[in-house]
């Protein structure tokens, strides 16, 4: 997502690269550069004369947003003013989440477009090339959360070479907003900038700003920031259509590289430098770099969502405005090991003193410090001398110090004021006990995260306005409802596991093992600076109904942090689930269509291809709700019906956004899951990549030139610590190099943010880190897709089950204890998660086969006519030991098979009388009296 920061963000450098940098740079500063190799056509005098400096002439930068999808064309025309032909290095940053979706370069008035390949066949060119050599160079210009995109070629003796990159991306809402930014370094000062964005919704804009230039390195512009003076806003009539021009002319850009190296000096020594340096301009790096032109915008919209139909395709937004927040239990997990000391601690104590002040009042919290021990923290600590720090005790062993669940507080003003002391004491000592400080934290999820209440109210359903279809119901009959309490983790850390459980793999399993059931929270990891290892806490907040953050350790951390928080910390529904009737949309086209919370001043969109024979759609969102007293919940339901318009408009980019998000949900997905051998999702995303012509971790972009191919890499500006080897999108560059290049080069790859993930290096290659000495090339290959779902042949599936090998998307149902009994499944609580009460049925997705099982609702459970037959389809037994003989039974019969997860019965189910739920039971389980 990671998914991450909403923004559009591209940086554009053109430099001379005459001579190899004397500059030797860190590993994560490395792009590759190709040589084009092309003869002039004009006579080149072999006398040693200084060389005219290339020019950038012209850069114009052109956004088309329809429906948030945001399409970036950026054309920059380049001169050589000298005789000889020079080499000029083209530079783009790009955000983290975006696909390329074209480049072109014309070079002496010849055309030559890029093309998408899969990486495998793009790789075989890169290891030819770098068997040739290739040269490296040194990139420091950098923005948060950005990949560089760099080509080099060269540009024949008085002549213009121009370049035209495009990409595609879908912006999200983040704190109320949509951001689109354009970062401006274009390297040096340019006569004609222009930068156009034109904006073009569904619902009338209500809010659209243009904040002053910023460095690209802060959290995002509020309405009390100055607005751009230089920027033209024009609105149409309808107020649907925005265009935003900005022309800065020659002296604007001195005055915004002036304010730019200002900032940048302000900002902590422990900040990388931002800027473009070279070894020509290494002690005037931000001479030329302008900064980051921002559009912020909004639309109008219902609590209902919307429905967009065009050309097959379909897209639905939710993104609720006016109901109340649910009330929330927040366990914040507090890393305060020795890598913590000096300022992070300091920015970590500030950050929760604004987060606790922005808990509501229906609220509760509990605070979860850890080192190489793990301690709650009780208010009563406040009233109290604080505790002498132990700094003294061993770094990797804990003090074996007992644990005790402490309840959560209630976010009253005192509590609040007490939990304030509590946190400015935190100090910082020992190792990183990430295992038992999230065991410790699940535990307090499960012991107190619901209180019950026994009250004489009748059970409502939320009503609905704008004549959208929904019901009002209410029992006659007194109920025992229950206060529920939307259960989050916000887990903060800054390094890698040094204490107790160190593998991340074993942590992995057990902590999303210990998150499970009804109590499941959602885990939000913060990866504080550079040392915490951002591919293994992103699968496991992946895992766990969340998603990973990078905070920069910079001067604004505290600010980045309570930033983050104020993006989740007001859940307004829950348990989300959008359904759609099965005949009016495309098997196996529907996007991710469950979501653990929407939150407020964010936005959920699903998409996904309508049937060909249908004539309307009409979704259900069903979810839960908080009461207007701010106590307990209510269930929500909203219906919608939408007409299949049988014209086409052009201006709905539906289709492209829809292979755009499939691919970002299967590599989502894929990172989330458990390392595989099975690739049928990858190829599926590699297909739809291919088609649509996205460059993505599973593509690469080659040029394709007379009597020589060259290729672009895509490097991200951060440095990902290896869970597994990370990735990012990947272009590479092949070519013969120049004479005086050295024949060593690396490519990187390292994506840093919400669209990170791993891949696993090919049998021969070298693992991607720098060494002294020669360094050896990596071929990458495709990253690790999860859920990746592939059919074998020898499987005998019962009731309605689908082949398939494209990944089933499938609905999980709110269900209560009533549904449950009605089964005779209230001993079975997993089956929550795979009921459909609807149908009467468990539904799964197993190795791309969507299993679906009939559930019988009588007394007497179901068993096949000729008795109890052995088990054999099953890959796992429940119950007993292994050696055990095992029988295919019903599944209210097999008694152990109440203490078994979801996970767990997919592994050892099996079909009695051809479509009942049954279960592979050891036969000392079957039919057992408690």
């Amino acid at each position: 997502m990671k998914p991450r920061w909403p923004m559009i963000a591209l940086c554009i450098s053109v430099l001379v690269a005459s001579a190899p940098s004397a500059a030797f740079p860190t590993k994560d500063e490395y792009v590759v550069i190709a040589d084009n190799n092309q003869k002039s056509t004009v006579p080149v005098d072999t006398t040693e004369k200084p060389r005219a400096p290339i020019k950038l002439t012209e850069m114009r930068v052109r956004s088309e947003v329809a429906l948030r999808y945001a399409r970036t064309s950026v054309l920059t025309h380049v001169h050589n003013p000298d005789a000889r032909p020079q080499e000029v290095t083209f530079r783009m940053l790009l955000p983290d989440t975006a696909f390329i979706s074209g480049f072109t370069m014309i070079l002496s008035g010849k055309s030559y477009k890029a093309y998408v390949k899969e990486k495998e066949e793009a790789k075989q060119i890169y290891t030819q090339a770098v068997s040739q050599g290739l040269g490296a160079a040194h990139v420091a210009t950098k923005a948060r959360d950005s990949n560089h995109f760099t080509v080099s070629t060269n540009v024949e003796g008085n002549t213009t070479a121009v370049f035209d990159l495009r990409y595609e991306e879908f912006l999200v809402r983040r704190n109320g907003l949509y951001n689109h930014a354009i970062n401006l370094h274009p390297g040096s000062f340019v006569p004609k900038m222009e930068v156009v964005v034109h904006i073009k919704e569904s619902q009338k804009i209500t809010a659209l700003r243009v904040p002053e230039v910023r460095t690209g390195n802060e959290v995002d512009a509020t309405e009390k920031d100055a607005q751009n003076s230089k920027a033209v806003i024009q609105k149409s009539t309808n107020e649907k259509e925005a265009t935003v021009t900005f022309t800065p002319d020659l002296t604007e850009q001195r005055r915004l590289a002036q304010i730019y190296a200002e900032k940048t000096k302000q900002k902590s020594s422990s900040e990388k430098y931002i800027g473009y340096s070279s070894t020509e301009e290494e002690n005037d790096e931000d001479a030329t770099v302008l900064g980051q032109f921002v559009v912020q915008y909004d639309v109008e919209r219902t609590n209902n969502g919307e429905i967009l139909v065009n050309d097959g395709y379909f897209v639905h937004f939710m993104a609720p405005t006016s109901l109340p927040p649910l009330s929330k239990y927040v366990v914040f997990v507090l890393d305060t090991s020795g890598s913590m000391m000096g300022r992070k601690v300091e920015q970590l104590r500030s950050a929760m003193e604004a987060i606790l002040s922005d808990l509501n009042p229906n609220d509760y919290f509990s605070i979860v410090e850890f080192n190489s021990d793990v301690k709650v923290h009780e208010l009563k600590e406040a009233d109290e001398e604080p505790a002498p720090a132990y700094s003294h005790y061993s770094y990797f062993n804990t003090r074996n110090t007992p644990v005790t669940l402490v309840p959560p507080s209630p976010a009253t003003a005192e509590n609040i004021a007490k939990a304030k002391v509590i946190v400015s004491r935190l100090n910082a000592s020992g190792g990183t006990n990430i295992y038992s400080a999230l065991e410790v934290a699940f535990n307090l999820v499960r012991k107190g995260t619901r209180n019950e209440n026994e009250t004489d109210v009748s059970s409502t359903v939320a009503t609905t306005t704008d004549g959208v279809s929904t019901t009002a119901a209410t029992t006659k009959k007194t109920e025992k409802i229950e206060k529920e309490l939307e259960p989050i983790v916000i887990f903060l850390t800054d390094g890698d596991p040094t204490v107790g459980e160190t593998s991340t793999a074993r942590i992995l399993s057990f902590i999303t093992e210990k998150n499970s059931g009804d109590k499941r929270a959602s885990l939000y990891s913060l990866a504080f600076g550079e040392d915490a290892d951002r591919a293994f806490l992103r699968k496991l907040s992946l895992r766990n109904e969340g998603f990973m953050r990078h905070i920069y350790e910079a001067a604004d951390a505290a600010l980045q942090l309570h930033d983050f928080y104020r993006q989740v910390s007001s859940p307004l529904l829950s348990h989300v689930q959008f359904l759609y009737p099965e005949k009016q949309i495309k098997e196996g086209s529907l996007s991710r269509n469950k979501f653990r919370t929407i939150n407020a001043g964010s936005e959920v969109a699903i998409v996904g291809q309508v049937a060909d024979d249908a004539t309307e759609i009409t979704p259900q969102v069903n979810a839960f709700c908080g009461n207007d007293d701010g106590i307990g919940r209510k269930r929500y339901e909203v219906s919608q019906k939408v007409i299949v318009p049988k014209t086409k408009d052009e201006h709905l980019p539906l289709e492209r956004l829809w292979a755009y998000l499939t691919i970002k949900q299967l590599l989502d997905k894929r990172d989330a899951a458990d390392d595989s051998k099975d690739d049928s999702a990858e190829k599926k995303a590699l297909a739809i990549a291919l088609k649509y012509e996205f460059v993505t971790p599973l593509t690469s972009l080659v040029v394709v030139k007379p009597e020589e191919t060259n290729a672009v890499d895509v490097e991200s500006v951060d440095n990902l610590p290896s869970y597994s080897t990370p990735f990012t999108p990947h272009l590479a560059i092949m070519g013969p190099p120049p004479a005086s290049r050295p024949n060593n080069a690396y490519l990187t790859s390292n994506y840093a943010s919400i669209g990170a993930s791993s891949f696993a290096s090919l049998p021969g290659l070298p693992p991607p880190y720098f060494a002294s000495g020669n360094i050896q090339p990596l071929a990458l290959d495709a990253a690790h897709f999860p859920d990746a779902l592939q059919v074998e042949d020898d499987m005998d599936y019962g009731f309605e089950t689908t082949r398939t090998t494209t990944p089933i998307i499938l609905t999980t149902y709110a269900t209560t204890t009533a549904q449950l009994e009605s089964y005779h499944l209230e001993f079975f609580e997993w089956t929550s998660s795979l009921l459909n009460p609807f149908k009467d049925t468990l539904a799964f997705n197993d190795n791309g086969t969507e299993v679906i099982l009939k559930l019988s609702k009588d007394d007497d459970p179901p068993k096949a006519d000729g008795g109890d037959t052995e088990c054999s389809n099953s890959t796992s037994a429940v119950g007993a030991s292994d050696s055990a003989a095992s029988v295919c039974v019903y599944l209210t019969r097999c008694h152990a098979a109440r203490s078994i997860t979801a996970d767990d019965y997919q592994k050892s189910y099996c079909v009695v009388d051809n479509k009942y739920a049954g279960v592979c039971c050891a036969r000392a389980d079957v039919d057992k009296t408690p």
